[in-house]
């Protein structure tokens, strides 16, 4: 099971997943809450090891903001939190060439049918709009037969019953932070719960 962790923001957030080696990071480009712009996106990833690939995190971008990003390198995948329909994700993969995680709320089986039915790679399926902190009901996704990444109130703690649903990877931003910041021993500890399923 990969993993990823989302929301960096500071150059100490880059030391400690360069140590403890999850699969993806995640750049968000929206909202305010952990937000970076480009130029900060660029310097934390140079600092960040050349092996673990970037994601960057949009809610109805501008394809072109989109392309600078993944042209400079520093995005390598890119995950679509807004109203994206599949003509915008055929848009951006035409000119972009990476892959697309397209995140849906879930609240219902409808919006497990959607994820479904989605032409991306990957689906992200989250509580609400994300970063809330908050996991939707989990007995939803089953009997869902496509590769997800589950999001929305991930902890250490509750590693062992997320895996229960097979997901491709677990996305953990507000699980693994302190007072608004990335903790790194609350990082450690989930890559470690994970790494030992």
């Amino acid at each position: 099971m990969k993993i990823k962790i989302c929301g960096l923001t500071r150059e100490e957030d880059i030391r400690i997943v360069n140590n403890v080696r999850p699969d993806y990071v995640g750049f968000v480009f929206a909202g305010n809450k952990r937000k970076v712009d480009e130029a900060q996106a660029a310097r934390l990833r140079q600092l960040l090891d050349e092996n673990i690939p970037a994601v960057g995190v949009f809610v109805n971008a501008p394809i072109e903001q989109i392309y600078r990003l993944v042209k400079a390198k520093t995005v390598q995948l890119v995950q679509l939190h807004g109203n994206e329909d599949e003509e915008y994700i055929k848009a951006l993969n035409e000119c972009c060439h990476v892959p697309v995680i397209k995140a849906f709320s879930v609240q219902s089986k409808i919006d497990i049918e959607k994820a479904r039915k989605s032409s991306v790679p990957w689906v992200l399926l989250d509580n609400g709009n994300g970063g809330t902190g908050e996991r939707f009901s989990w007995d939803l996704i089953a009997s869902l037969q496509r590769p997800f990444f589950l999001a929305g109130g991930l902890s250490p703690e509750n590693v062992r019953e997320a895996a229960i649903y097979r997901p491709y990877a677990l996305d953990v931003s507000s699980g693994v932070e302190t007072n608004g910041k990335k903790d790194k021993e609350k990082i450690k500890r989930f890559v470690t719960y994970v790494r030992n399923l």
